[in-house]
């Protein structure tokens, strides 16, 4: 399946920004199923200053410094993507957990795609006791580390509720988990601390879920959102489990960006000089090659 993608971020300020400098995640990866066909980013007012770079663990950032005052800041990533995954394996496939963790902690690879990384606990991401509990009914005596990840992630789909008004992007992991409530962030943060917490190292993936409109109703343009999920090491590769929608990822999840936890991934952060309120709006389009598409400015 080939994606064209559409990610629209307008920052309005009520006081004039002075100087800002921030880091872009926003150009989907290379690899395991996806190829990039092309990718281009625009962004007003001009940057006085862009340099691209590779952080430890490979995601790619767009650094920018922005010098020029501004009331807005706009960001427009346009991309076009191929994805053709394998089918996921069966449930109950591979070696056990037992077995992955144990060959993780033996290992002495340490280059950024070691999988020991995301074993330990990341700033957004603490071991909480009552989390490994949770996540520990899944892990019985010799099941694979695929078949107790995959249950997880059935478990928190049927035990916590989606709601976008429970949470916010700065609300820690274990008060996500009290209230069983929040966005796919906070699914994934919490399926992550299990997982951890049990010895399976366990990363936070961004990207875009394909969404299908309704029956006889057109695509909504920007109606479309950024996901998150689940990538859990299981012995020979990475496999990834959207928790959010209980369900393995296939050809309709396109990877941005693999970390430890969401502060590894953000699309956009940084720092601004100003002061006042400001207003965030964003605009995603996940479109697959089968439904006419707007006119993109696209780059190889």
């Amino acid at each position: 399946m080939i994606y064209t993608l559409r990610h629209r971020t307008t920052y309005r300020y009520a006081r004039p920004v002075r100087f800002a400098r921030c880091s872009l995640r926003l150009k989907p990866q290379d690899g395991e199923g996806q190829t990039v066909l092309a990718s281009a980013v625009t962004i007003e007012p001009s940057p006085a200053n862009a340099v691209t770079r590779r952080d430890y663990f490979g995601i790619e950032a767009l650094g920018i410094r922005l010098d020029t005052p501004h009331a807005e800041f706009v960001v427009e990533a346009n991309s076009r993507v191929a994805v053709d995954r394998p089918a996921p394996p069966e449930p109950e496939a591979g070696p056990t957990w037992n077995a992955v963790r144990d060959a993780v902690l033996a290992s002495r690879d340490l280059s950024g795609a070691a999988p020991v990384h995301f074993l330990f606990p990341s700033a957004r991401v603490p071991l909480v006791p009552e989390v490994t509990d949770y996540a520990r009914a899944s892990f019985r005596a010799g099941r694979s580390a695929y078949g107790a990840a995959h249950d997880l992630m059935r478990r928190i789909r049927a035990d916590f509720r989606f709601d976008s008004s429970a949470t916010a992007v700065d609300t820690p992991l274990a008060e996500a988990f009290r209230l069983r409530a929040g966005v796919c962030q906070d699914f994934a943060h919490v399926m992550i601390a299990g997982l951890r917490g049990m010895g399976l190292p366990a990363a936070y993936v961004s990207g875009y879920l394909r969404t299908t409109p309704p029956p006889g109703r057109p695509r909504l343009q920007g109606a479309d959102a950024s996901h998150a999920w689940v990538a859990v090491w299981c012995g020979s590769g990475w496999l990834g489990l959207d928790p959010t929608n209980d369900c393995a990822v296939g050809n309709d999840h396109i990877v941005v960006a693999r970390g430890r936890d969401y502060g590894d991934v953000a699309p956009i952060d940084g720092i601004v000089t100003a002061s006042g309120r400001q207003r965030l709006r964003v605009e995603v389009d996940v479109i697959p090659e089968d439904e006419a598409v707007p006119e993109l400015a696209l780059a190889i």
